[in-house]
């Protein structure tokens, strides 16, 4: 028999959302709450994506808690290993690890109307009943793996970016690579010059800007460190420099018409031939699916054991992997750098709310919607982090989640302090908000632009991203608009 937890707060993961919900609680003065983590280390993007090359692609000193600046980031674009050990120092200066309860991996949530209590249960057959239930599990972590035909028959060795064998050992291997996402053009060119053959397949080449990466210099990480305010000055200028870009997102593809000559320049300066170069040019609109950056990319594709593939995958052999042209590719591995599933993330979680309704089925049906991307009409007293519409293409999510925490914890203290039970995002409010961002969402790159992407769902929609200025929604989230919200008994 699992064991009953009783607490007042359950937060689920602890990746940036659920690990700086929690500080915040603790800033409040609040220590009744657990945090629910499926692995056995905190982290989450950061801790499973371990491939060679893993790195962020949003400046380091913006890709960090504004409250937990750290001035000793090696370079410009920190790699994966030191934002995980950032992590884990944020954790255990706040110390969190006694709150985290580790191989507790939520499965499913009821809204008991009665209680006003949510009952969690964990694949490890506990439940936590808890007044309010914060999901910060993120959309990149469950990977998002191609039934490609055949596979059943391949004998060689598969695996995911997001779930590397490292026990595996690619060198002299004849590799094939499916995907060109964020995280391929990262490993790529770290596994080129030790793979026998690698066979890149390619269905949408990606618009790829040069990395202004750089070593930080010893100077400015010592300044850092002694006048924390410099370190917020150079961080403010950041943010600018990065919001100035959803200009070009929102309606004004001529401002994109630029990034893309920029683009163009960067590819003709490390391809010659003139085939490949055609192959790697996009020809939709840049920032209709994710802009990269990256200076070792296209190097990479110019070496003489790497082929890079444009017709679809036909089936998988035991020793080979078919194009759709005919031609087989004979190859030992097969790694998926096909990214993760983001808008069918919740279909089968297991969220039960008011009256019986079904989250998953509900948002599987009709799209996720939500209020503020925050809270969901029907589920009192559930909030989301990152949640439908909060992500973004062109600034740092953690901005976002700092505004969340903010506004998540002024709805706990709204609900306390007026003797309530549970909080309810009206109907009409959450259709005000969707219907105003899908407006807006309307006139930008990601649905005029001429591509598919991840960030639009199974219906063409886009529930994935902000809409416009990161400033617009930290102003919309300072105050809670109580009219927007039932308080039940």
């Amino acid at each position: 028999m699992g064991k009953r937890i009783e607490t007042g707060v359950v937060i689920v993961g602890t990746g940036f959302s659920g690990l700086g919900m929690a500080i915040q609680l603790r800033k409040e003065g609040r220590e009744d709450f657990v945090i629910l983590e499926k692995a056995d280390d905190v982290g989450g993007t950061w801790r499973d994506n371990t491939y060679p090359g893993c790195a962020c692609d949003i400046p380091s000193h913006m890709y960090s808690f504004s409250f937990e600046q750290n001035p000793g980031w090696s370079r410009a674009y920190s790699p994966q290993p030191e934002i995980w050990d950032y992590l884990r120092e944020v954790t255990k200066k706040h110390d969190l690890t006694r709150f985290t309860r580790f191989g507790q991996e939520m499965t499913g949530a009821r809204w008991d109307s009665d209680e006003a209590r949510w009952h969690v249960v964990t694949k490890a057959g506990d439940e936590f009943v808890a007044r309010f239930l914060i999901s910060g599990i993120g959309a990149l972590h469950i990977p998002q793996i191609p039934r490609l035909p055949g596979i059943e028959r391949f004998e060689g060795e598969s695996f995911h970016s997001a779930r590397w064998n490292h026990a595996y050992d690619l060198r002299g291997k004849k590799v094939a690579v499916i995907g060109t996402g964020a995280s391929a053009i990262q490993f790529v060119p770290q596994i080129a010059p030790d793979v026998e053959r690698l066979t890149l397949f390619q269905r949408t080449p990606p618009w790829i800007m040069a990395k202004p990466d750089r070593e930080m210099p010893t100077w400015a990480r010592r300044a850092f460190g002694s006048v924390p305010l410099l370190q917020r000055a150079f961080r403010s200028a950041l943010y600018w420099v990065l919001e100035a870009r959803a200009v070009g997102f929102n309606g004004h593809p001529g401002v994109m018409k630029i990034g893309e000559k920029l683009a163009k320049r960067h590819i003709a300066a490390a391809i010659k031939d003139p085939e490949l170069r055609k192959k790697l040019t996009p020809d939709y609109t840049m920032g209709c699916k994710r802009v990269l950056v990256s200076n070792d990319y296209y190097p990479a594709l110019t070496r003489d054991n790497v082929d890079v593939v444009t017709d679809g995958v036909a089936e998988v052999r035991a020793h080979s992997v078919v194009d759709s042209a005919g031609v087989e590719h004979e190859v030992d591995a097969i790694i998926y750098g096909t990214g993760f599933h983001v808008t069918d993330a919740f279909d089968d979680l297991d969220i039960i709310g008011r009256d019986g309704r079904n989250l998953g089925k509900e948002w599987g049906a009709e799209g996720m919607r939500t209020h503020m991307g925050i809270t969901v009409s029907g589920f009192p007293n559930l909030f989301f982090l990152l949640g439908p519409n909060t992500g973004l293409g062109h600034n740092s999510v953690v901005f976002m989640i700092e505004s969340q925490i903010r506004y998540i914890a002024q709805m706990l203290r709204e609900v306390e302090s007026r003797g309530a039970k549970a909080i309810d995002p009206r109907a009409g409010a959450q259709e005000r908000f969707n219907s105003d961002i899908q407006r807006k969402l309307a006139k930008g790159i990601w649905t005029q632009g001429g591509c598919q992407s991840w960030y639009l769902d199974a219906k063409g929609v886009n529930r994935t991203l902000w809409p416009g200025f990161t400033w617009k929604y930290w102003l919309e989230t300072r105050k809670v608009k109580t009219e927007d919200f039932e308080l039940l008994g």
